[in-house]
């Protein structure tokens, strides 16, 4: 009789390639791990892809499967799936049609959540709710618009389509990347506008989270009007606004801890420690083996952040499985989300 798997724990891992390795296998049956993220380097067709996913469900059974999946050039598959525009093209569609690009936006979300369900990824961290200030070429077409009443229409949008699709939304990064030029993959960027300008970019979440917004991705930005730690790592930013202030009670991830926007307060020990201090529930940590061999015994696995982790997972399980591209593509609902969107590529204003 085999045991159930270990309750998820915090960490959020990668693996080399598109097979895994028996290392690969040991390290996502840990109970410190509880989910996965993939990258381009797991994925040569959609096939070889959803027998990834199959053997890593095997290696762990309650595995949250996760990538970067954003369309535009935030899109780590391509070939054989749909090439989705970047949300800025629905953001210039809302100018003039307000209720089209929202149509647009919720259709484009579930055709994204599911094909990649048909490969058996869970979620895809989508979508973007930064304003697109013009100051941050990170960021830039990732983002809906640059107001945050647009921003927060096609994200809501958004976030409906990848539930019917039985995925869940992750809304980044809280509370707002898009002023700062700096590139947090690289260093801490610091954003030093008065309070009250950097609490307008985060408005976008409130009307998620009254819908049940299932999880957020933190900012590696500091924002030092506001508090002298970088938001990720931050009591206040995490527990008194985002969980006292908005009410959020899903899922929150940290950006990854390998970048260089968490580098500035020590090594992966330390910043795992501080990102669960200050109330992250996910912690990833991607490229980079040794950091996570180093944080296994490290993390801490009790705590509130287990069944939000658990809970996440159980929304976007289903008790049947999805059907594969081959039969999604016969889905009225698939056509239905293509029409959109090639009116969406035929609209003049989109396109410029």
């Amino acid at each position: 009789m085999s045991s159930a798997p270990a309750r998820p724990g915090p960490l959020v891992v990668d693996v080399a390639g598109t097979e895994l390795s028996a290392a690969d296998v040991e390290l996502l049956a840990h109970p410190a791990v509880g989910a996965a993220i993939l990258f381009t380097r797991n994925y040569a067709d959609p096939a070889q892809l959803a027998a990834l996913t199959a053997a890593m469900r095997a290696a762990r059974p309650n595995l949250l499967i996760t990538a970067d999946q954003e369309g535009g050039r935030v899109q780590r598959f391509r070939d054989g799936f749909t090439r989705v525009p970047p949300m800025r093209a629905l953001g210039r569609l809302a100018v003039t049609d307000r209720d089209a690009a929202r149509r647009a936006a919720g259709e484009l979300a579930w055709l994204m959540a599911a094909e990649l369900a048909a490969v058996g990824v869970d979620v895809p961290f989508a979508p973007v709710l930064d304003l697109d200030h013009g100051a941050s070429t990170v960021i830039g077409d990732r983002a809906f618009a640059a107001d945050a009443a647009t921003v927060a229409a096609l994200a809501d949008a958004f976030a409906g389509g990848l539930v019917e699709a039985g995925s869940a939304a992750t809304a980044k990064h809280f509370p707002g990347h898009g002023f700062v030029a700096a590139d947090s993959h690289a260093e801490l960027p610091v954003d030093r506008r008065e309070a009250r300008d950097v609490r307008a970019d985060m408005a976008p979440y409130a009307g998620l989270i009254e819908s049940g917004l299932a999880s957020v991705m933190m900012a590696h930005v500091r924002y030092p009007a506001l508090d002298a730690e970088p938001a990720s790592l931050s009591h206040y930013w995490i527990d008194t606004v985002l969980r006292g202030e908005l009410g959020f009670s899903g899922c929150v991830f940290c950006d990854d801890l390998s970048m260089g926007g968490a580098a500035v307060v020590g090594d992966h020990r330390e910043r795992a420690r501080r990102a669960q201090a200050a109330g992250c529930d996910f912690l990833p940590v991607c490229n980079d083996r040794a950091a996570v061999d180093g944080l296994l015994e490290a993390v801490a696995l009790d705590g509130p952040g287990v069944a939000r982790r658990e809970r996440l997972i159980a929304d976007c399980g289903r008790e049947t499985p999805a059907p594969d591209l081959k039969a999604l593509r016969a889905d009225p609902r698939w056509r239905r989300a293509h029409a959109e969107l090639e009116r969406l590529r035929d609209d003049e204003y989109t396109r410029a």
